[in-house]
């Protein structure tokens, strides 16, 4: 029997190292393709640093519909209300929609009470955010007409707004932009570590995202809540009903050939999870919500690089400017698409594939020589390896090889990710100091705990991406209990 089972294992180690040398070079042109995916991040992360659009005042105030999808909001609802009502825009060109999704509680009373229009939904089977959305803009069309309002906004119920944030989000609109994201405040930022990472990620956003695209005139990417839509953008109603339903709308409308801006200006405030749970039940919901989007909206944004049949030709267009045009088109495409593709998993496959299956059984067969176990590329791999020098290991041939190659391979992945965590750390002292004016006094020995707690936000990112593979996720509502009010917020500004 023993004799048996190590002729099948040399079997095996023949054919799946034979198998190894083909699937590296295949693993390594993927590789170059995940890297021409990000070529144009680090520019941006550049380009965040020192520019943003800027918009001139405008000269026209427009009508605008404010929706707010609200599901047991009795706490919160109130409070965004308020601070809608105490907007230096003129309120006769603001209404206030509510849709009381599946309520439990007095969200819709608290709404109506408010001053806002409230319709209820209840439909178990249909419990996403998109959901809400799709049925108060049916509501809408027959009550008032969708075109009846130029543009429409969207807040999740435990916002509140900057008093001029409707006023600067106009200047936006006043300048011929179709759809517009905000700068994202944390009302809750220093409660505990786990509200600082979303905190610090919607900051990341802004400068490494939101601002160089702006400023490019291409297009960035919704975020949840706080932004402003041309009502062309849904003139045959909302569509959005998956578990990330801003991810759908901005990949449709890039494919459409829409620009989306960013205001630096215009500010308001949003509340984070503090509970652990709340915090991975909400991940995995953005993570499966992420799969459907590139499933859903993937191909469409990948044919739109090479064939445009979007972007309009004037009568008196010039040859160059209809260039430019399908260019710049193409090329959002291109940057939308590279954001949505889940490279987390394709990279998890080819390790893998490649060096968690085909490579033990290849130095099964061959060996190891010299192999150099804390090399990478991260900072802490030049420190260990200036420090203590190359640390190599040698095999020979054969199936307890084959063993300990599985285990240098898990323990390189893994010192690996140890040296990217301590380099995130990074990236949460370039938040602190670039955006410490628009942060809410902490202490430095916070600030300090939030540098090193930050880079888990990623790895929460990248492990419930694996999960959402797999595994059936329902939309469930993330609990608001801040009692803070935009007065709060100023008098301790």
């Amino acid at each position: 029997m023993y004799i048996l089972a190590v002729n099948l294992f040399g079997s095996l180690a023949d054919i799946m190292s034979r198998a190894y040398g083909p699937a590296l070079a295949i693993s390594g042109m993927i590789g170059t393709l995940m890297a021409l995916f990000v070529i144009q991040d680090k520019p941006y992360k550049v380009l965040g640093l020192f520019v943003t659009r800027k918009f001139k005042r405008a000269e026209h105030n427009h009508k605008y519909a404010i929706l707010i999808p609200a599901r047991n909001e009795e706490t919160v609802i109130g409070n965004l209300i308020n601070s809608i009502k105490k907007q230096d825009y003129p309120q006769d060109l603001i209404t206030i929609f509510v849709v009381a999704d599946n309520c439990t509680d007095n969200t819709a009373q608290i709404a109506r009470e408010k001053g806002a229009i409230c319709y209820e939904h209840h439909n178990p089977d249909e419990r996403t955010k998109g959901f809400a959305l799709k049925y108060l803009f049916e509501q809408i069309q027959r009550d008032y007409g969708i075109t009846s309002f130029e543009g429409y906004f969207i807040f999740d119920s435990d916002n509140l707004l900057k008093k001029d944030y409707i006023s600067r989000m106009n200047d936006s609109f006043d300048a011929g932009e179709k759809i517009i994201t905000s700068y994202r405040a944390t009302k809750n930022f220093s409660e505990n570590w786990i509200a600082s990472t979303y905190a610090l990620h919607w900051l990341r956003s802004i400068r490494t995202r939101h601002r160089a695209r702006s400023f490019l005139h291409l297009a960035t990417n919704i975020q949840g809540t706080g932004f402003l839509f041309a009502s062309e953008i849904v003139k045959d109603g909302w569509k959005y009903t998956s578990l990330t339903e801003d991810r759908a709308l901005t990949a449709d409308c890039v494919v459409e050939g829409y620009e989306i801006s960013y205001n630096d200006e215009a500010i308001f405030y949003d509340e984070q999870p503090v509970s652990l749970k709340v915090a991975l039940r909400q991940r995995l919901r953005w993570s499966k919500g992420h799969l459907q989007a590139f499933a859903e909206s993937g191909w469409g944004l990948f044919k739109n690089i090479f064939i445009d049949t979007h972007t309009q030709r004037y009568d008196d267009d010039k040859w160059y400017n209809y260039t430019w045009r399908t260019i710049r088109h193409r090329f959002m495409s291109f940057d939308t698409f590279a954001q949505l593709l889940p490279k987390n998993i394709i990279n998890i496959f080819r390790w893998i594939i490649v060096y968690l299956i085909l490579y033990p059984f290849f130095c099964s067969q061959f060996g190891l020589d010299n192999i150099r176990i804390l090399y990478n590329s991260t900072w802490l791999a030049h420190v260990i390896t200036h420090i203590f020098g190359d640390i190599t290991v040698s095999l020979p041939a054969g199936a307890e090889t084959y063993v300990l190659t599985i285990l240098i391979e898990i323990w390189v992945r893994i010192y690996y990710r140890i040296g990217l965590y301590f380099f995130k750390t990074l990236e949460a002292v370039y938040l602190f100091i670039i955006e410490n004016k628009r942060m809410p006094k902490i202490s430095i020995w916070k600030k300090i705990l939030y540098c090193f707690t930050w880079p888990t936000f990623d790895i929460i990112g990248r492990y419930t991406q694996y999960v959402a593979l797999f595994k059936k996720v329902e939309w469930k509502p993330i609990p608001h209990n801040s009692k803070v009010t935009i007065e709060d917020i100023e008098e301790g500004a």
